[in-house]
């Protein structure tokens, strides 16, 4: 039988993904999105546009701040459940606005508790990140590892919305995952993120900005792995889990830019920078547990998940101004 699932976030890179994918299976779908400008807001717009005539489809444009436009769109629509994607995100932007992430990414997140305790459903599912665990000194990175030294104010959102969703599950019994995201990319992949601005600087003969020696390694996810876990984690409505959706294997930065020159076919060249505040060394997910209670095995290795990204880019975005 079908669902009817808000996706809070729903026309951004993950959000979008998700909605086709739901769709597809024959749920019905109501998006909810502010279209802010963190990044071009005419690309969320074209993710629209590919489902904005597809049954099932439809869509809410305001802030997840806004308490009385949350209030009154679960009391008249009656989902089955809450994806919430929606948050500003990235590690170095918060730096610069920690009261913008601290108000969107905690505020927002509570507004949506609150509106499903009041008006249902039961089943929450919270988008969280990797950035949590902070500089993690054991590998791979595991859900029973503390995560009380974020390094960033959006991984302390983060963390905190990962903390009020267990508050709204033990104090009202809602069912809620919390997924912690691994660097996800592929096509639609939003352009500030380092495997689209890298292709896109390439693709043009410029140079690559390196901060560090390039030697930082990160747990690259491609976007149809991580939304296998979402699905699953609505379908499944545990009580209450902490998840890693990760790709279980590292890539150095040196060797990312490298293989997407490869998949280009193209020269690159390289600056270094010095090391930028807020970030990490590395990223590695353990994805036991989700194996164990999702089914989750990610599918899609680095190598060939950059080749399908560089296939999009060329086909879509290579004559898309900035």
């Amino acid at each position: 039988m079908s669902a009817h699932i808000l996706v809070t976030g729903g026309a951004g890179f993950i959000g979008s993904h998700l909605t086709r994918r739901l769709l597809d299976r024959g749920d019905r779908v109501t998006i909810l999105d502010d279209f802010n400008d963190f990044y071009d807001p005419a690309r969320k717009r074209a993710n629209v546009t590919q489902v904005a005539d597809r049954d099932g489809f439809s869509m809410v444009e305001g802030d997840i701040r806004d308490a009385e436009l949350v209030d009154k769109l679960f009391a008249e629509q009656r989902f089955d459940g809450v994806v919430h994607l929606a948050a500003r995100a990235g590690v170095r932007p918060s730096l610069k606005e920690p009261i913008l992430y601290e108000d969107t990414n905690c505020i927002g997140t509570l507004r949506l508790l609150e509106a499903a305790r009041h008006h249902g459903p039961d089943t929450f599912i919270f988008g969280s990140s990797s950035s949590v665990y902070g500089i993690n000194q054991k590998v791979p990175f595991s859900e029973e590892d503390e995560v009380n030294q974020p390094i960033s104010p959006y991984a302390t959102t983060k963390r905190a919305g990962e903390l009020l969703c267990y508050n709204y599950h033990h104090l009202y019994d809602m069912n809620i995952a919390c997924l912690r995201f691994f660097t996800v990319y592929g096509p639609a992949q939003r352009p500030e993120m380092a495997i689209h601005k890298f292709t896109d600087l390439l693709a043009r003969g410029e140079e690559i900005p390196m901060y560090g020696d390039g030697s930082s390694r990160r747990d690259y996810t491609f976007i149809d792995d991580i939304i296998d876990g979402v699905v699953a984690s609505l379908d499944l409505a545990p009580p209450f889990e902490i998840l890693n959706l990760g790709g279980a294997e590292t890539t150095a930065l040196a060797d990312l830019v490298r293989m997407i020159a490869e998949e280009l076919g193209v020269e690159h060249r390289v600056q270094y920078l010095p090391d930028q505040p807020g970030d990490v060394p590395i990223t590695y997910a353990d994805v036991r547990k989700a194996g164990r209670v999702l089914g989750y095995s990610p599918r899609v290795s680095i190598r060939e998940g950059l080749r399908r990204f560089v296939e999009w880019y060329r086909e879509n975005d290579s004559a898309t101004p900035d």
